[in-house]
């Protein structure tokens, strides 16, 4: 089964009650994965990058503003990283370190937290550098969640359980970690793009 519901209407008295699903899902999901190839995955943001984030989606869908509401829930959900019972999966595209979201302070501030992060026993990250030969077409981002798979399309948010259908997920995303870097060589791209954000002028 596949349900898309309108983003407007998922978020139409704001921002908060959604990451409050969402931090029921995580809490309910013991092992999730996730690819997000550019921007970077909700659960490793920095306050101040959730902040842009959201409040662009505020901007865009016309929505109520209650962004500090939603920013707190978002943090909640990072609880999962370090209770010790969670894993997760994640596979971010290497433009993901770079879309400037908040300018060059919030994506240091970003990267580095990634970067201090990225050997926690709860997260296997994996970056897919930009010339990397990837045998997979070009595909959105998504995450899996036991047996659902959730998209985030620009006008919906989609929810599909189809089973031959996640199973394509599953493919998908196994095919994109196996384009990944993982560990040292992983650091390596983020201590890149911490430089690069470092270096990059103000203003």
């Amino acid at each position: 089964m596949t349900i898309s519901v309108p983003w407007q209407e998922r978020l139409s008295t704001g921002t908060e009650s959604i990451q409050g699903e969402v931090v029921r899902l995580y809490q309910e999901t013991r092992e999730g994965v996730a690819y997000v190839p550019t921007m970077i995955w909700g659960t490793l943001q920095t306050e101040a990058y959730a902040t842009v984030i959201l409040g662009q989606v505020v901007e865009f869908l016309g929505i109520p503003n209650d962004v500090p509401a939603g920013v707190a829930k978002r943090m909640q959900r990072q609880q999962m990283l370090y209770d010790g019972e969670h894993h997760y999966d994640v596979v971010l595209g290497e433009q993901a370190l770079y879309t400037n979201i908040g300018g060059p302070e919030v994506m240091r501030e970003q990267t580095d937290r990634i970067l201090r992060e990225i050997h926690l026993p709860s997260l296997t990250l994996g970056i897919v550098p930009a010339s990397a030969r990837v045998n997979m077409h070009p595909v959105d981002a998504f995450g899996m969640y036991g047996e659902e798979v959730h998209v985030e399309l620009v006008s919906s948010g989609v929810t599909i359980t189809e089973p031959d259908e996640v199973a394509l997920y599953r493919k998908a995303f196994d095919r994109m970690r196996e384009a990944a870097l993982h560990g040292d060589a992983a650091k390596e791209l983020l201590e890149k793009a911490v430089s690069f954000w470092t270096d990059a002028p103000r203003g």
